[in-house]
């Protein structure tokens, strides 16, 4: 009975945490699904990735708040210039978007990537975010190994996808294997900076490395 007891008071806390967020009260007056919108926000404004008319591919994307957050970003392409695209992928559903195409599946699957590609239909990404994360088991190891095997697949379609001016943004986490992909950036981009967004709970782990321009 006390684990039960524990666990509701750690669940009370959360949730009043959680109500009394900064974020989360300016989600939901400027109408993203997620705080996390204001993650991505920070980095682009410190890195200016995001620009009208650019190829995005938004990976870990549901439920929407940084597909929202580049959308809105993005507005019309500037004239003579060719129309944008956001293209998204999770394995869990996410509500339409306006102007966001939209694919369900895993994208440790080749199948699933063999459609995202299609979806690109030859052009190259400006930029490439993921946010994806696996669910943990609480084996550090185990944990570590599954979070770096996302991060690495993003960076083998990011190296694949992307001009060579174009940027990466991943969510990584502090812990085993988080120098290891700190180096694989670097053997892959010119410039590569840790990030840990305001927006991103003092509490949590992850940081977001940023990695810019495929190095030839």
């Amino acid at each position: 009975m006390k684990v039960k007891t524990q666990s509701k008071k750690v669940n009370k806390a959360w949730l009043n945490d959680h109500v009394n967020d900064t974020y989360v009260k300016l989600a939901q007056h400027e109408g993203y699904r997620a705080r996390a919108a204001y993650k991505l926000k920070e980095i682009d404004e410190q890195f200016g990735l995001v620009c009208p008319g650019a190829v995005v591919v938004d990976l870990g994307s549901a439920p929407g708040a940084w597909s929202q957050y580049l959308r809105r970003r993005m507005g019309a392409a500037p004239q003579g210039k060719a129309a944008g695209a956001i293209l998204a992928l999770d394995l869990l559903p996410m509500e339409p978007i306006e102007g966001v195409q939209y694919l369900q599946g895993d994208f440790r699957d080749e199948a699933v990537l063999a459609q995202l590609e299609s979806a690109l239909a030859g052009r190259k990404c400006d930029l490439v975010v993921s946010d994806m994360a696996p669910n943990l088991s609480g084996i550090a190891s185990t944990d570590a190994a599954r979070i770096s095997h996302l991060v690495e697949l993003a960076l083998d379609f990011a190296r694949a996808h992307l001009q060579p001016q174009g940027a990466l943004v991943a969510k990584v986490f502090h812990g085993g294997g988080y120098d290891a992909l700190v180096q694989a950036f670097r053997a892959q981009f010119r410039v590569v900076k840790p990030v840990k967004p305001k927006a991103s709970r003092d509490k949590s782990s992850e940081t977001f490395l940023v990695g810019i321009g495929l190095k030839a």
